[in-house]
């Protein structure tokens, strides 16, 4: 893990797309395989945990039953919604995708801070905000009016962890739209993605649907977007450290690209990412357009990488009978330029985790639902090997009770995989409510934690907390992340928004 340098100096240096797109081209031939027999394809229903069975506990912050867990778990809540964040303002709602970006020693603190021994984590969380009322961060990319009136309302916050509390909570990005996932970086910074397609501009002439460096000094994230990296419905990233190769998901139903950026710029620090490179789109070798939006476990393909000229292309209508979508839905410049070039599609790409010599990458809604429509199951996890460029299914969902669509995804320094459920209720034995879900050795899905959010006024008022009163069980997970001991586990319940610090014996199990 990246200890803070505070002597590194951002490289402010753009990188801008130059080549103009042609006409998209025929479709060509779709190679999309026809789906087995579910009970040999997919897995259908969970394996039992080794760690146990859940049941509802209390939380060691609030003494609120927020979650049900294993025995001999624990948690602590932290940055509620509405809290006050050290600079006064409230903290923002819809909080995503997090990680721990590096660790601080206690002699390094600020003003006093960090008293008492033990290192502080400092993670790096975002906030999936629309229109509304802005972040005052000290990056900030749009201060314009995005929609009527409002501004954009999306960004990051930082927090801080150390000896089982929390810390601090400061704003650190702003002006930005629908921040969703992300990713870590292998020099200590976080890369925040906005899950948004448009072309439309604010008012003062900025697009949305970037990547944004974020550092853990926050004074030193400047909100300016990494361009290169493409504007389309970004999910997750994630860094190869071998290499310093950026790979990317898209988050648009049946038209959503795998890609990945080489950058010109290898040192790997903050703002190297500005100075330039290739945006390339994954293609299976030997094949055109192949459709990955159903799938079978161990399903296996060579990939190979096409290059996608103009990173900043705005959207395109897609081409009359193009497959599984509505007619008249566009595609983001980025996924139009790759299909051309006979480009595989998945269903919607989501979390994306690099450990070990492989990417880990969710598509959230693999399969086929009631009626038969592709892209509408229940999801699945590809791994991709690095070293020999091979994507391989190693868990396909086939029943919401073995997992309800995954979203983000995480991995400890034991190999052991964490999927944050964004499904909905997703019932089961332990009742209505998303689930984090762990995964075996041998890619078969376990039941992790169960949301358990129900809420009242006088509960509330109890806290000391501002959020409304409600059900929010089937409110989905996110952000799950590991610290760099892989002894705590930190995640985020999205509505009403919750961050909470995950304790327990993980040895019990494969996480």
């Amino acid at each position: 893990m990246t200890m803070f340098d505070p002597s590194r100096r951002q490289v402010l240096k753009g990188s801008a797309a130059a080549i103009a797109m042609g006409a998209i081209g025929s479709l060509g031939a779709l190679h999309a395989r026809q789906a087995h027999a579910a009970t040999a394809a997919t897995q259908l229903s969970p394996v039992p945990s080794r760690y146990g069975p859940l049941a509802p506990v209390a939380d060691d912050a609030t003494g609120l039953p927020l979650l049900q867990l294993p025995r001999g778990f624990r948690y602590r809540s932290f940055g509620w919604s509405g809290d006050r964040m050290d600079d006064g303002q409230p903290c923002p709602d819809r909080h995503d995708g997090m990680a721990v970006v590096g660790v601080r020693h206690p002699r390094r603190g600020r003003g006093g801070r960090g008293h008492g021994h033990g290192l502080e984590y400092v993670l790096i969380r975002n906030h999936e905000r629309g229109a509304g009322t802005p972040i005052r961060a000290p990056g900030m990319y749009d201060t314009g009016t995005v929609s009527g009136a409002e501004r954009a309302g999306g960004g990051t916050t930082t927090l801080g962890w150390r000896h089982g509390e929390w810390t601090r909570m400061e704003p650190s990005l702003g002006g930005t739209l629908v921040n969703c996932a992300g990713g870590l970086t292998p020099w200590g910074t976080w890369l925040s993605c906005e899950e948004i397609k448009t072309d439309a501009t604010s008012s003062t002439g900025r697009k949305h649907g970037y990547v944004f460096e974020v550092d853990p000094e926050n004074e030193r994230t400047t909100g300016r977007p990494l361009v290169g990296l493409g504007r389309f419905s970004h999910e997750a990233v994630a860094v190869d450290p071998r290499t310093g190769i950026v790979y990317l998901t898209e988050d648009d139903r049946n038209k959503s690209g795998l890609y990945r950026f080489v950058p010109n710029d290898r040192r790997g620090r903050n703002g190297s990412l500005e100075n330039g490179g290739r945006l390339q789109a994954a293609r299976v070798r030997g094949r055109r357009n192949v459709d990955l939006s159903v799938a079978a476990i161990g399903d296996e393909y060579a990939l190979e990488w096409v290059d996608v000229p103009d990173p900043d292309l705005d959207t395109i209508v897609a081409p009359a009978g193009f497959p599984d979508i509505s007619a008249g839905e566009t595609l983001s410049g980025p996924f139009a330029q790759a299909w051309s070039e006979g480009a595989l599609r998945m269903s919607r790409g989501e979390g994306i985790w690099y450990s070990y010599g492989k990417m880990f990458i969710v598509d959230t809604s693999t399969g086929v639902d009631a009626q038969g429509r592709k892209g509408r199951g229940n999801g699945s996890v590809w791994v991709l090997d690095l070293f020999t460029q091979r994507l391989k299914a190693l868990f396909v969902s086939g029943h919401q009770l073995a997992a309800h669509n995954p979203d983000n995804i995480t991995v400890s320094g034991r190999g052991g995989v964490v999927l944050c459920e964004d499904g909905g209720e997703s019932p089961d034995e332990y009742g209505p409510g998303a689930r984090l879900i762990g995964l075996t050795r041998a890619g078969e899905s376990f039941y992790l934690c169960k949301n358990n959010v129900q809420l009242t006024s006088t509960q509330i008022a109890n806290a000391g907390k501002s959020v409304p009163e409600g059900d929010y069980r089937e409110s989905e997970f996110c952000g799950a992340c590991w610290d760099p001991f892989s002894r705590t586990l930190f995640v985020n319940l999205q509505t009403p928004g919750i961050t909470v610090a995950i304790t327990g014996p993980w040895e019990r199990g494969p996480l």
